[in-house]
Parts: structure tokens; C-alpha cells; sequence
């Protein structure tokens, strides 16, 4: 019997998802003003727009989302509480730039430190937070990379709290998105704040610099950026119908092309693409042949949903393939990887996902394996 299962062969079994596609974005039919941009789909992390955005930048005040993400780490793990208070030293009172006009010596509530950081870009605010938490600016910036490192942000080295000038103080805005994308993940009870418009302290009451906040309900957060040297940025987000999109664009030349450009490509993700759930977790893919089994087929499925992102262009253009070797040879255990589901579009690397028994298949007893095994030598395969 042994010379028959040298007949298994490959068989590549092409599913028909007509109009459906997959992968990072074909050729992008819109431009912007922006020296960098990314716009991701946050869900499935397909890249709908990439200008420049491995290329490292300065990221002035949007360096204050990391800063921010290592007070909402402390206040989630309870280390840190909302009424706790900081202590302000004279670093912090003198800092220029953006403040929340925290008073020297003074003690504030965190709370009210975390609303100066994300409505006021206080670089005040930013210090304290930062002495507080590490002992010094220095040392939290140190922190702060090394962090940045755990999330995957490959090229971001934060020098302070700030995102003051500093030659060495850069990264990609493709960082500044996984940075984001990590706020929403990881802290959906604090990441709100990002949205308020308003915050009075001291007795001063300042408007939230997100332009866009003051666009669309969808639009909650995060923070812009600005000096001379690296022009105006944002890191944005919004929500439409359940979809969230984060962008972050960078070296734009006023704040008046910062909002429109900003506005302008997340309008362009939400019009030009669509999520589709293609499987969903313990979702029936096909049904395959089994070779000595109790039973003659053995379903498929993957283990994780598979969700894709599709852009109009693609939606032609997509191939679904399963390959596997068969017939599958019983015994067949529930989740066992028996095939694979390849999917694929002209010009981009194919994605693959493994395929797993649905179910059991036990082998044949002896004589339905004898009885088989001559059905096959007299008829074939197809006896």
C-alpha cells in the first residue's frame, strides 16, 4: 500500500471573491502637501498612504504623546493616582513655548497636569510629569526610547518631554502612528481626554490646537506639533461606522495646510477604502478530500478572523487560493494545519494563512483500509 500514497499530489483550489482585494494600497491617487504622511487603517494595519513616512523628521509637540502614554501607563496600574500631586521645579516654571502656567513650587494634581499635556501642550506640564516619574527630564527620556522600542517604533530616540529642538531628537511619523495606535490600544478608558476642547487652569482657559477636533464628531485626537524647523504636524484619528483611521503628517507649511491637508486625507481613506470581513474565526473555508477516512471530507478554517482592508482599484484584481497536498491522509485532528489560504494581487508579496481542520477524521479500521486501498488499484482515483 505504501506505492499509494505517493500518488497524493499538490492541488491549488482557486475560491471566486469577485471584487474583492487585499494588501497595501496600489499606486496612491491622491497628493499632499505634507514633507511626510501616513494614513493606516487601524483594524487590519493596512498602510492607505505612505509619503516619506519611514524617513526620520523632528516630531516637536507630538513627542508629548509618549510622554502622555507613560502617565496613563502609571494610572493604569494604579502606581499613580488622578489626585496625587507633582511637584513644579524651576525647570519646569521657566520652560518657554507652550504652557499650562504652572506655578514654581507649587504642587499639582495629576489630573490636571495630564489635561495641560493633551488640551494645553504645556511643555511646563511635560517637565514635571517627567521629573515626577523618573527623577529627571534626562533620565524619562531615556525611558521614553526604550518604550518607544517595546512598541515597535524602530527610529524614534526622545532626548526630552517636550519634543523641543534637539539634533538628536527624531523619528519617523510612521513611529508617531504606531505610537498612536498604541494609546487607543491600550488605554480606551483615558485615551477620551484626547478629545476635550477646552481646559482652564490658573485662571487661563486654552483651546485644544487640534484643528480637527473642531471639524467632524468622529475626529478624537491627538496632538500637533509645531517649530520652525519641522514645520506644522498632526497625529490624528478619527472614527466613521465603526472604522478607525490614525494619521500623521508632518512638515507642512501653516497651520491652515495642516488642517486642510489632514482633513483632506482622512476624507480620502474613509471615500476610497472599505473594511471587509472575509472569514471569520471557525468560518467554514472549503471542504477537502480525505484519504482513509471515517469520513470522505474534512472542513477548513482559519483560526483568527481575516479581516482586509480594500481599496475600489483592487477590488477586481484579487486571486483566493487554497493549496494543500492531497488527498489530507486520516487520522485528521481538529486544528491540525492541513492547507493554505493564499491571497494575493499583481506586484505585491502574496499573504498567507494557515488552514485547520474544523473537525476530527479518524483513520479507517483495517479492513475499510484494505477494502480502499483495492477500491483505489481497481478504479483510481475517482473509483
Amino acid at each position: 500500500m505504501h506505492h499509494i500514497f505517493n500518488l497524493l499530489r499538490c492541488v491549488l483550489i482557486v475560491l471566486s471573491f469577485a471584487g474583492l482585494s487585499v494588501g497595501h494600497s496600489e499606486a496612491q491617487s491622491i497628493e499632499t502637501e505634507a514633507r511626510e504622511a501616513v494614513l493606516i487603517d487601524m483594524q487590519t494595519g493596512t498602510v492607505l498612504f505612505d509619503k516619506e513616512a519611514g524617513t526620520v523628521t523632528e516630531p516637536a509637540s507630538m513627542t508629548k504623546m509618549m510622554t502622555i502614554y507613560m502617565l496613563f501607563e502609571r494610572l493604569k496600574e494604579g502606581s499613580v493616582s488622578f489626585d496625587d500631586t507633582f511637584y513644579v521645579s524651576e525647570k519646569a516654571w521657566r520652560k518657554g513655548g507652550s504652557k499650562m502656567f504652572v506655578e514654581v513650587g507649587s504642587h499639582v494634581r495629576v489630573e490636571d497636569l495630564m489635561r495641560g499635556l493633551i488640551v494645553q501642550s504645556g511643555n511646563d506640564a511635560a517637565i514635571v510629569v517627567a521629573e515626577a516619574l523618573a527623577g529627571s527630564e534626562e533620565d524619562f527620556a531615556r525611558q521614553m526610547t526604550a518604550k518607544a522600542r517595546s512598541l515597535g517604533m524602530k527610529t524614534a530616540t526622545f532626548k526630552n518631554a517636550t519634543g523641543w529642538p534637539d539634533d538628536a531628537h527624531r523619528m519617523s511619523v510612521m513611529d508617531l502612528a504606531i505610537m498612536a495606535m498604541a494609546t487607543i490600544r491600550d488605554f480606551p478608558d483615558y485615551y477620551p481626554f484626547y478629545a476635550e476642547k477646552t481646559f482652564t487652569y490658573n485662571g487661563i482657559k486654552q483651546g485644544n490646537r487640534n484643528p480637527l477636533l473642531y471639524r467632524s464628531a468622529g475626529n478624537d485626537g491627538l496632538k500637533t506639533g509645531h517649530t520652525q524647523s519641522a514645520g506644522y504636524g498632526l497625529a490624528a484619528s478619527s472614527v466613521r461606522e465603526g472604522r478607525r483611521l490614525v494619521l500623521v503628517v508632518n512638515g507642512l507649511p501653516t497651520a491652515k495646510a495642516r488642517a486642510r491637508e489632514a482633513q483632506k486625507l482622512l476624507d480620502w481613506g474613509f471615500r476610497e477604502f472599505s473594511t471587509l470581513n472575509l472569514f471569520a474565526a471557525d468560518e467554514e473555508v472549503n471542504r477537502l478530500p480525505v484519504w482513509l477516512g471515517e469520513g470522505s471530507h474534512v472542513a477548513t478554517t482559519l483560526s483568527e478572523p481575516l479581516t482586509l482592508t480594500l481599496s475600489r482599484r483592487q477590488r477586481a484584481d484579487m486571486r483566493v487560493t487554497v493549496n494543500y497536498s492531497g488527498p489530507v491522509p486520516a487520522p485528521v485532528r481538529q486544528g491540525q494545519q492541513i492547507a493554505t489560504l493564499h491571497v494575493e494581487l499583481p506586484g505585491q508579496q502574496v499573504k498567507q494563512y494557515p488552514l485547520v481542520a474544523r473537525h476530527d477524521v479518524p483513520l479507517l479500521g483495517i479492513m475499510g483500509r484494505v477494502g480502499a486501498a483495492i477500491r483505489h488499484l481497481v478504479w483510481g482515483a475517482n473509483g
